[in-house]
C-alpha cells in the first residue's frame, strides 16, 4: 500500500516515542529532531542536533528539509533524513539505544519491502491498527475498503498532473464540499475533532464512509473516462462526482428520515497497549 498525500498517521513509534515521517520520492523519510531525541532523550533535541550538525557539517549533506507538523500543528521544514541516512546519523550519536533503534529501523525497512511484494500484509497491519485502537470489526472492513478506493483516487489523479500536496488537498475538499456540504475542516471542527493529526475518516460513521467512497470512486472513474488533464479539468470531475455523492446521500436522507452526518466520532476508544506501527 503505497502512502497517499493525504495520509495522516505518518508517526510511528519506538519505545513510547514518537517519530515524526513524511512520504517523499517514493520512500520514507524521518524527523531528524525526533531521532536525536529518542536515543539521547535531551531535553532539548534541537539545541542538541544543533551543536552535532556544528561538530560535523558532512551530516547536513545526507539531511533534507521537508515539511512536517509541528508542535502548534503546522506544516513547519525540518531536517529529514531517509532509511539510509539515518543509520549515518545513528552512528554520529553515542546511546545505549543506537543498536536496538537500527534494528527496528530495519524492521520497519523490511515490513515496506514484505508489503510492496505482498500488499495484503500491509491491510493486515492496517487492520491490526484500528483493531488495537478498540474499532468495531465492520467498521474496520469499511475503512479498509475506503482506503483502498481513496488509493485508486490519488494514482489516477498523479497519472493526470497532480502532483503537489496541496492540490491532493483541495480536490479532495471539493468532493467532501459537495458531498456533505461543509469542507473537511469544517467537518472535522462539527465532529469535534481539534488535532491536525485526527484524521476525518478515522471518526465517520458507516454512511459517511460510505458516501466518501462513493464520492471519491466516481470521481476515479469518471476522470478517467474523460481523460481529464491537470488541476482544473480534474477540480472539476472532483465537483461533479461529489454533487453525485450528494444526490444518492439526500436519496438515503428522504427515505430513511434521518441524516447521515453525524457528529459522533470514535474519539472514547479505549486502546489495547500493544506496540504497532500505523501507516
Amino acid at each position: 500500500m503505497v502512502p497517499t498525500p493525504e495520509q495522516d498517521k505518518a508517526l510511528v513509534v519506538f519505545q513510547d516515542k514518537k517519530i515524526r515521517r513524511v512520504w517523499h520520492n517514493e520512500e520514507w523519510y524521518y524527523s531528524v529532531v525526533d531521532i536525536v531525541e529518542v536515543l539521547t532523550d535531551s531535553p532539548s533535541p534541537r539545541q542538541y542536533w544543533g551543536v552535532l550538525k556544528g561538530r560535523d557539517p558532512q551530516l547536513l549533506t545526507i539531511c533534507l528539509q521537508l515539511k512536517l507538523p509541528a508542535e502548534d500543528e503546522k506544516l513547519r521544514s525540518t531536517d529529514c533524513v531517509n532509511t539510509k541516512n539515518a543509520f549515518r546519523l545513528i552512528q554520529s550519536i553515542p546511546s545505549k539505544k543506537a543498536e536496538p533503534f537500527k534494528q527496528w529501523l530495519a524492521q520497519l525497512a523490511q515490513d515496506r519491502i514484505a508489503e510492496i511484494e505482498n500488499p495484503e500484509l500491509a491491510q493486515d497491519r492496517v487492520r491490526e491498527y484500528y483493531s488495537l485502537k478498540g474499532y468495531p470489526k465492520d467498521w474496520i472492513e469499511k475503512r479498509l475498503r475506503g482506503i483502498a478506493v481513496r488509493q485508486e483516487l490519488t494514482d489516477e489523479w498523479k497519472e493526470r498532473g497532480i502532483t503537489e500536496y496541496s492540490d491532493f488537498a483541495i480536490l479532495t475538499n471539493e468532493i467532501t464540499q459537495a458531498t456533505f456540504g461543509m469542507s473537511v475542516s469544517e467537518y472535522k471542527e462539527f465532529k469535534g475533532l481539534k488535532k491536525k493529526n485526527q484524521n476525518l475518516r478515522d471518526h465517520m460513521g458507516d454512511w459517511e464512509l460510505i458516501f466518501t467512497m462513493l464520492g471519491e470512486k466516481a470521481t476515479a472513474d469518471i476522470t478517467r473516462a474523460r481523460d481529464a488533464k491537470g488541476f482544473e479539468e480534474n477540480r472539476g470531475a472532483a465537483r461533479r462526482e461529489g454533487q453525485t455523492a450528494k444526490n444518492a446521500r439526500t436519496e438515503v436522507e428522504h427515505e430513511t428520515g434521518k441524516t447521515v452526518i453525524s457528529k459522533g466520532n470514535f474519539l472514547g476508544l479505549i486502546e489495547t497497549k500493544k506496540t504497532i506501527k500505523p501507516e
